[in-house]
């Protein structure tokens, strides 16, 4: 047996569910926990300049919760991960975890790390199993993230500050239900990505792993040039829609020229979970 496909044996990841029409999780913004919803293919010509802007708009600039317009919100300080483990199987969320930070890395230019103590962190992931699901939720969250819970298969949220810097995130994944999805990856992949500032789900942006419409388990080429754009250094924190709109832009042009855009669904595919999971 392959090394990957043992990993899929060990996670509970099954190779056939993923031709069922499956759940999707999605991460909220600042105060408001994600929620996993059934799913359907749907296919589009993402590369349009004026596509990707919307996308950006809807990903980044609003909350799946409320309708409020906000503005940029991103990391500026290193991300800093510690993960609790209250389940077993420890070596291989840390791998999990480990690889998709990494790619996070190469495609932001952002610094990623996982600490030893939760006194160093501020990303806070927590693996844990159902029965302790709404306990953990509550203990990181709120108890008001408690009644977001029904329905949800992971959940992921982030806190501010006054110049719209995310500070703090918090995840929490029990892991037993995420398997019984076939969608453990999927939890780690899009609540960690989501937690950089793009939070909301939108049907109107696919392929990607923030539209509960398409089945992604792992970031398309439009996920990875949303989160370029969000991390480009002229992207500031605090940016409303307004000002970061010409700037998008720019880079947008500037991207079609030099093959970025052409080739982000060939450059995606370079992170390590890609072949671990048959990609």
């Amino acid at each position: 047996m392959l090394k990957w496909q043992r990993l899929l044996k060990q996670i509970g990841f099954n190779l056939v569910l993923m031709a069922l029409p499956l759940s999707v999780c999605s991460s909220l913004a600042a105060e408001s926990p994600s929620s996993f919803k059934q799913t359907a293919t749907a296919v589009t010509d993402w590369k349009n300049p004026a596509f990707i802007l919307r996308a950006f708009d809807e990903v980044a600039l609003k909350n799946e919760y409320d309708r409020d317009n906000h503005r940029v919100r991103k990391w500026r300080e290193p991300v800093r991960v510690f993960i609790e483990h209250r389940v077993g199987a420890q070596a291989l969320h840390r791998q999990l975890v480990q690889m998709h930070l990494a790619h996070l890395a190469e495609i932001t230019g952002h610094p990623f790390s996982v600490v030893d103590k939760l006194s160093d962190a501020n990303l806070h992931l927590v693996f844990t199993r159902q029965s302790l699901w709404a306990e953990d939720v509550a203990r990181l969250m709120g108890q008001s993230a408690v009644d977001k819970i029904h329905g949800s298969v992971c959940m992921g949220t982030f806190g501010l500050n006054a110049q719209s810097e995310i500070n703090r995130a918090w995840i929490v994944i029990p892991v037993d239900q995420a398997q019984m999805h076939g969608k453990l990856v999927a939890c780690v992949v899009e609540e960690i990505t989501q937690t950089l500032g793009l939070p909301n789900d939108s049907e109107k942006v696919f392929p990607s792993i923030f539209n509960d419409k398409t089945p992604q388990n792992l970031l398309s080429g439009l996920d990875y040039i949303l989160l370029k754009l969000l991390y480009s250094d002229a992207i500031k924190p605090g940016m409303t829609a307004a000002e970061a709109k010409p700037i998008l832009q720019q880079l947008i042009q500037r991207w079609q020229k030099d093959g970025t855009i052409g080739g982000a669904d060939k450059r995606v595919r370079e992170g390590k979970l890609y072949p671990m999971l048959g990609y």
